[in-house]
């Protein structure tokens, strides 16, 4: 019996290994309103508590807008972000940006600078633009589409003269 209780944590740890890449968030409506009314609405995972609090503390500057919110919804969607934030240095960036996160800067380390700067991407806070299923809290390697052609997995690495060429991984 206690080989089958091994055997279903590490069945168990395995799948949850493979679904890494999938945020489970609870539903909030107010968030999901709020936010996703002007970007994606981001998982409160990929950033940390403190960042979250800050942030929704400087929504009248937040990232050159002003997106004040009654009061009571602000402090509504706080206490879920905080709720369910991520932990520990790698979901922390002082700037706020999930894009200056260490998880972030790993997780896209191979994304080449021709993609980022595809009209179609615009921004690397432009989550939908590659993984298409974003909003659904799918961002699996299996949901991505890159702009341009490139493929997941490929990159574009800088040859000894300065120029760019494409490779596969």
């Amino acid at each position: 019996m206690k080989w089958l209780t091994a055997f279903a944590l590490v069945l168990g740890s395995t799948m949850a290994h493979a679904e890494g890449n999938k945020f489970s968030v609870p539903a909030n409506l107010k968030w999901k309103e709020e936010c996703g009314s002007c970007h994606i609405a981001y998982p409160p995972q990929l950033l940390t508590g403190e960042n979250w609090q800050r942030l929704m503390g400087g929504l009248d500057k937040h990232f050159d807008a002003n997106a004040m919110l009654d009061p009571k919804d602000n402090q509504e969607i706080l206490d879920f972000l905080q709720r369910y934030a991520g932990r520990g240095g790698r979901n922390s960036a002082p700037s706020l940006r999930i894009t200056d996160t260490p998880w972030f800067s790993r997780e896209h380390r191979e994304v080449s600078i021709n993609t980022w700067s595809d009209p179609a991407v615009k921004s690397r806070a432009n989550c939908t633009a590659c993984h298409v299923n974003a909003e659904r809290g799918d961002w699996s390697e299996r949901g991505i589409k890159m702009p341009g052609g490139q493929q997941a997995g490929e990159r574009e690495e800088q040859s000894e003269r300065g120029g760019y060429r494409r490779e596969d991984r």
